[in-house]
């Protein structure tokens, strides 16, 4: 199995937005993609800011293709996610799990 690890920031003012886009938008769209298992979305305020840390985990590296193309090391983003974020990091993070 292999987590996706994205991360991203938004005002704090907007943290609340952005998490329901992310429950009604993002988490059904992972859900329907074959080949994905489950995921964790976290987040923690501080500063002003708001963090979020997406961990996706996928069957295996070409099942997540299914979601993001041929280019896996490239973050996948939405049309709007640019009214919210503050930083768009071009790159996500693979790594393989070897225990639960």
């Amino acid at each position: 199995m292999i987590v996706r690890i994205w991360e991203g920031q938004t005002r704090l003012e907007h943290s609340e937005v952005y998490a329901k886009i992310i429950e009604e938008r993002d988490i059904p769209d992972y859900k329907k993609t074959k080949g994905f298992v489950k995921l964790s979305f976290l987040k923690r305020d501080k500063g002003g800011v708001t963090y979020f840390r997406l961990l996706t985990y996928w069957t295996d590296l070409a099942t997540i293709a299914n979601f993001t193309g041929p280019n896996l090391e490239e973050a996948k983003y939405y049309e709007d996610d640019r009214q919210y974020l503050i930083d768009f990091p071009g790159t996500v993070s693979h790594y393989s799990v070897f225990a639960e």
